[in-house]
């Protein structure tokens, strides 16, 4: 490929009316929330529950942030894991947008080195064509699986080679989106449809929106490289809490200003659960705690029910995994919750803060959001 398709460049096309006027990126915060409110949802399937039931509960806690002013709403790729039914995201986002009106739909995120950039391009190009103006395209760059998975998604067993290409598949996703590769380009003629070049044909009347570009990462790289490009930053802290604050910090000395953003704009995706009691809160967690420690020793599973995580024996070192795990989650009363929430703002500067409510049932999420939305005093829409 020629230098032109490798080199990464800022766009001005990310346009829209939410948020501040203009980018499409940036919310605002409502009620007394320090910061705008958004949802991560990895539509978790329980055991004793089905993979419909679950994606019933995510049309159920996209409807409910919608409703409750919540900023936007994101899905997560995950592949081979029985208890996330979130593998195909655009599929995903289309259901959610025919049962939504308002609120910001995305991926949070797609991992691009799973997938040709002329598929992306097009199926967010499909989604924009859905939901004009509220589509956000958050792209990652791990393959979201283990490495047979990756292997078998990417037809190849070079997976490192993917990860070190990201910067270039992300530069052509970029060129498909905007449908400006230059001319003599092997790809110039190639258009992404739905997109920008409907608009230029004759007798076109399709708006040349796109959505807004966001880098995904739970280490340093992304953050430096979304700094670089001027885009906005979203950062995995319900994961790698431990680099949250180095590599917000790398962003934001990293940023240039460009044509979709004049200053950094991060945001953190937060493991929070609410209840009405501390004991419940800490009953559902544990069912998130216990399903990670099965996932991370290659045991893969649904989402356990309260009563099979309490009855669970522990060895030390997984009770040490637990201790570990549930201090990185804001969970007990609302108010306790908005109390670990603030802390957190603050600690991080973070300008937004996504919430992921984990656990094995969805009642127990549904609840979590409004009991959240409450505690803040975000107005019904």
């Amino acid at each position: 490929m020629s230098g032109d398709h490798d080199e990464i460049r800022d766009t001005g096309e990310n346009r829209s009316t939410e948020g501040t006027p203009g980018d499409g990126i940036r919310g605002t915060a409502r009620g007394t929330a320090p910061v705008p409110l958004s949802v991560l949802d990895l539509v978790t399937v329980g055991a004793g529950h089905t993979a419909s039931e679950a994606v019933r509960t995510a049309v159920g806690i996209a409807r409910t942030a919608e409703r409750r002013g919540f900023h936007r709403y994101w899905v997560a790729e995950h592949h081979s894991m029985p208890g996330v039914a979130s593998s195909s995201p655009a599929v995903l986002l289309a259901h959610l947008a025919a049962h939504t009106d308002r609120i910001r739909l995305g991926s949070g995120g797609v991992m691009l080195p799973n997938h040709a950039p002329l598929v992306i391009a097009e199926q967010f190009g499909t989604l924009e064509a859905m939901a004009p103006g509220r589509v956000d395209l958050g792209l990652g760059r791990a393959p979201g699986t283990d490495g047979a998975t990756a292997a078998a998604l990417r037809r190849t067993d070079r997976l490192r080679e993917g990860a070190d290409e990201f910067p270039q598949q992300l530069a052509e996703l970029t060129r498909f989106l905007d449908d400006d590769f230059p001319d003599g380009h092997p790809y110039s003629r190639i258009h992404a449809v739905p997109g920008p070049v409907q608009a230029t044909s004759p007798g076109g009347v399709q708006s040349a929106h796109r959505p807004p570009l966001w880098l995904l990462g739970s280490s340093g790289f992304s953050a430096q490289l979304a700094g670089r490009l001027g885009l906005p930053f979203a950062f995995a802290h319900h994961f790698s809490a431990a680099n949250t604050i180095p590599a917000l910090d790398l962003y934001r000395e990293s940023f240039r200003p460009s044509a979709v953003l004049d200053a950094p704009y991060a945001l953190i995706g937060v493991g929070a659960l609410a209840a009405e009691d501390e004991k419940e809160a800490r009953r559902q967690v544990l069912t998130g705690a216990l399903s990670m420690i099965r996932l991370r020793t290659g045991r893969p599973g649904l989402v356990p029910s309260p009563e099979e995580a309490e009855a669970y024996t522990f060895s030390e070192m997984e009770r040490d995994f637990v201790d570990g795990w549930l201090s990185n989650i804001v969970h007990g009363t609302p108010d306790a919750v908005r109390e670990g929430l603030d802390a957190l703002a603050k600690r991080t500067g973070a300008d937004e803060l996504m919430i992921t409510a984990n656990a094995h049932g969805g009642d127990a999420r549904l609840r979590s959001y409004e009991l959240i939305a409450d505690a803040y005093g975000l107005p019904e829409a």
